[in-house]
């Protein structure tokens, strides 16, 4: 099969033709016809404490045509379209029997979707209805990162939320936040290339302003935010949100930060800021977001912004290191 391959760290991915995947006892094999390029896979290549290294195949949000079973494996058929959970778990455990994947003591993450075909388990695979598209199947895995942070933060209606960042985390936290009451959302970044985009998905205003981000998100959200949610991952934006948020107020952390960072706990403890972090979903939130597009929600589409083939993909994976007007890119395996 044909496949974007790692060559090792800070190296551009390559186009290789390497053995098609056969399943072990109670695996699957899914043929990819669409997955996502993620910004975690991005630090993947940039950083060894996610462990990836030559040889490698990233891809974590796809989603395709179950087309092979291994012996034991349950659940599933052959012509099955599933949307891969790619949190690697037992299926078993008093964790994952109550849908909290992340906590299962086989955990790990799971890869292989920038490729022709992936090796998963039954028990991370959920089956689109008919209303969901392949392409809606590949867009689940970041709905429920976001709709996981808004659930960590204990946002209430009429909330006023500022979500800091526009990369498709942001936008998606955006629309769970005003389809779960929040009284108003402000997004805000540092270029003004996804308002359109924001506002159609959710948010109230969006502000792009670097001079001046605290004053001008207070402005447009007309006092101090209830909740922040950092969506970016870089230093310096923790110290930024303590700023924009009320007292006893709540900074949720789901931007993907490698870099140490400093915090000003006095300012903190001064204004009793709670603050949260939130990483993975459990799985019944990764079945409310497919249920929210198979409900009609048509919102999240929105952040599909090309659909490329594996040739393109090393490419195209390079230009997305650097801020560009793209939002997601889904690579489809099954084109030429």
């Amino acid at each position: 099969m044909r496949a974007a391959v790692m060559q090792g760290l800070h190296q551009p991915l390559m186009l290789e033709t390497v053995a098609d995947p056969d399943p072990g006892a109670g695996e699957v094999v899914v043929k990819v016809a669409r997955c996502g390029i993620c910004g975690s896979d991005l630090h993947m290549t940039e950083d060894p404490a996610f462990g990836m290294g030559a040889g490698d195949i990233l891809g974590h949000e796809f989603a395709g045509e179950v087309v092979a079973l291994g012996k034991g494996a349950e659940g599933l058929a052959k012509g099955d379209l599933v949307s891969v959970i790619p949190l690697k778990s037992c299926g078993h455990c008093a964790s994952c029997r109550v849908g909290e994947v992340a906590w299962c003591e086989q955990f790990g993450l799971q890869g292989g979707g920038y490729a022709e075909y992936a090796i998963t388990r039954p028990n991370q695979c959920v089956k689109l209805p008919r209303s969901a598209s392949l392409a809606d199947g590949a867009i689940i895995e970041p709905l429920a990162v976001a709709l996981h942070g808004v659930n960590m933060s204990g946002m209430r209606p009429g909330d006023r939320v500022l979500v800091l960042g526009a990369g498709p985390i942001g936008l998606a936290v955006a629309f769970w936040a005003r389809r779960r009451g929040a009284g108003r959302v402000v997004l805000q970044d540092v270029t003004s290339w996804q308002r359109d985009r924001a506002l159609a998905m959710g948010a109230n205003a969006f502000i792009d302003d670097p001079a001046d981000p605290v004053d001008g998100a207070e402005r447009a959200l007309g006092g101090k935010a209830d909740i922040v949610f950092e969506c970016v991952g870089i230093p310096g934006l923790i110290a930024q949100a303590v700023q924009q948020v009320r007292n006893r107020g709540t900074i949720l952390l789901l931007g993907l930060c490698t870099r140490p960072d400093t915090i000003d706990s006095f300012a903190m403890l001064s204004k009793e800021v709670r603050l949260v972090t939130s990483a993975f979903f459990t799985r019944q939130e990764y079945e409310a977001a497919l249920d929210a597009l198979d409900r009609g929600a048509a919102e999240p589409r929105l952040l599909i912004t090309d659909t490329i083939g594996l040739a393109a993909a090393p490419q195209v994976f390079e230009s997305l290191r650097r801020r560009t007007q793209q939002c997601k890119v889904l690579i489809d395996p099954t084109a030429p």
